[in-house]
């Protein structure tokens, strides 16, 4: 679903990780590990198409992908059930529920709340819900743990681990301490090493 060669990104002249190669397959997650500044962003930006590598390739057979980072993309003046409407519209999938979606995410006691007003972990939780509003087979997910409580760390994992079961794939960048505990099982495969920053 995505082979990547050799690809290395630098900033200034100066490299911001070392040369990165692998092949994800359907059902695979490739775990980005490492300290703050190694380049795991920048890493998943290059495969989302936002930056463009310095050297190597990479082939994404997807139709299409799904990505959430550090920048959440939910608009501010609109209410939690507006932002999802708006995702899946945008996204052209009208038959999800986004009611469904609240419930699913623990987020429909503020499904009128603005944006604006919500938690930090609200609001996570609110942008990771495009992720169960799309088709999309590949997921690029960077630090989707960050200010969630344990119930949220606990849901994103179920989301992935679905998402994999259903034959998707994912790219995922945390930090070490937030390493998902399933991650290591044989039932999903787990490509470790070559994303170590």
């Amino acid at each position: 679903m995505l082979f990547v060669s050799e690809i290395s990104f630098e900033r200034y002249f100066e490299p911001v990780f070392q040369p990165v190669s692998f092949a994800l397959e359907a059902g695979g997650l490739l775990l980005v590990t490492g300290a703050n500044g190694c380049g795991k962003t920048t890493l998943i930006r290059v495969l989302a198409g936002f930056l463009h590598p310095t050297s190597g390739n990479y082939t994404c057979q997807a139709p299409s992908t799904a990505y959430v980072g550090h920048q959440l993309a939910i608009k501010d003046d609109l209410s939690v059930i507006e932002n999802l409407r708006f995702m899946r519209n945008f996204l052209g999938i009208r038959q999800r529920s986004c009611k469904a979606v609240m419930q699913r995410l623990g987020l429909d006691r503020v499904a009128g709340q603005l944006a604006r007003t919500l938690s930090a972990g609200q609001r996570k939780r609110c942008a990771l819900g495009r992720l169960l509003l799309t088709d999309s087979k590949l997921w690029l997910l960077d630090e989707p743990y960050a200010n969630l409580d344990p119930e949220g760390v606990g849901l994103v994992d179920d989301i992935v681990i679905n998402h994999l079961a259903a034959g998707g794939a994912c790219v995922l960048a945390t930090l070490g301490n937030h390493r998902p505990g399933w991650a290591s099982s044989q039932e999903y495969p787990l490509i470790s090493g070559a994303g170590e920053c």
